[in-house]
């Protein structure tokens, strides 16, 4: 036998048992997501804007009060946190599914914080919305800005939760985006993806909160198995690499912000530094007010949730002042 001939001998079985191997992935991803919403069904309504179907929850009636919830995460994520029960004695409490969470669709386009603004502002709009308080959380503070910077008509107030403002080197960055890319993310999160986030998840969820424990009410009930779909790893892939470029475009506009801002972090938060971020952003807006809350992490909703619902209150009674 040649020596070309031993390497067909060996070469035709191995890339058989690649392929058998990634179609055995493929199918478990795909089972595990299915298995995931049947555990987990939508808990709201849909609306569509834009040929977007959106999936929001509404709870409580008055001032019309805007979450919108960081990477990775969904709804379940404020619900959970306890401050909606809360806040929706007094306000219209509206969160939303961010495009690819949840049970949001996120057709394949360039999803920028701007690109969620412009979606978010028509959806309110659809909901009879033309004022409305704005609380954003991490990734998701990004959004609120934009929907500010964008619509000034209609954010009267913003809560800015453990937000990232300004581009840094980030790992998670690095360790994140490949499932972004075209072909091989979409490879990658069908197969090996799931299967190396369903490892990597208790870590990175005690990352989130420490120097916190993982509060119990979390760990019961916020629906973990929805965040490993292959839907929702793409979204949070897009979303990790557009971080840096996002907020290069956004910090050159945080000094037009001139309506009231509340910014609430954790003193220890490990995911986004106080100093460099919260801190440096409330440097820059004029009307800003910063609360930091001593001994919390990334998590700040859940950690301390009293903190957050005194920042909406803080921010509604300053737009409140304003506008009189």
């Amino acid at each position: 036998m040649t020596q070309r001939s031993k390497s067909r001998s060996w070469l035709v079985p191995a890339l058989l048992g690649s392929a058998a191997a990634l179609g055995a992935s493929a199918l478990y991803a795909v089972s595990k997501a299915r298995e995931a919403e049947q555990r987990h069904p939508p808990i709201g309504s849909f609306l569509t804007v834009d040929g977007v179907r959106l999936h929001y929850v509404e709870r409580g009636q008055g001032e019309p009060l805007l979450l919108i919830h960081g990477n990775g995460t969904m709804i379940q994520d404020y619900l959970v946190s306890g401050i909606v029960d809360e806040l929706a004695e007094r306000y219209r409490v509206i969160i939303i599914d961010r495009p690819g969470y949840g049970y949001s669709e996120r057709p394949r386009a360039l999803w920028t914080p701007r690109a969620h603004a412009t979606l978010f502002q028509k959806a309110l709009h659809q909901l009879g919305v033309s004022q409305a308080v704005v609380l954003g959380h991490s990734w998701g503070s990004l959004v609120a800005v934009a929907l500010a910077l964008q619509a000034p008509q209609l954010v009267r107030g913003l809560v800015l939760a453990s937000g990232y403002y300004y581009p840094t080197l980030r790992a998670d960055v690095i360790l994140f985006s490949p499932p972004a890319i075209p072909v091989l993310g979409d490879a990658m999160r069908y197969t090996i993806s799931p299967v190396i986030s369903r490892l990597l998840l208790p870590g990175l969820i005690k990352a989130m909160f420490a120097p916190a424990s993982v509060p119990d009410r979390f760990d019961r009930e916020f629906p973990k198995e929805l965040m490993l779909r292959p839907s929702q790893l793409r979204a949070s892939a897009e979303d990790a690499a557009m971080m840096t470029p996002v907020t290069i475009e956004l910090q050159e506009h945080y000094r037009e912000l001139k309506l009231p801002v509340v910014i609430v972090t954790g003193a220890d938060d490990q995911i986004a530094d106080v100093g460099r971020q919260s801190e440096r952003l409330h440097g820059e807006i004029a009307n800003s007010e910063l609360i930091v809350v001593p001994g919390m992490g990334h998590m700040i909703h859940h950690l301390a949730p009293e903190q957050v619902v005194a920042a909406v209150e803080l921010a509604s009674k300053h737009a409140r002042a304003a506008a009189a």
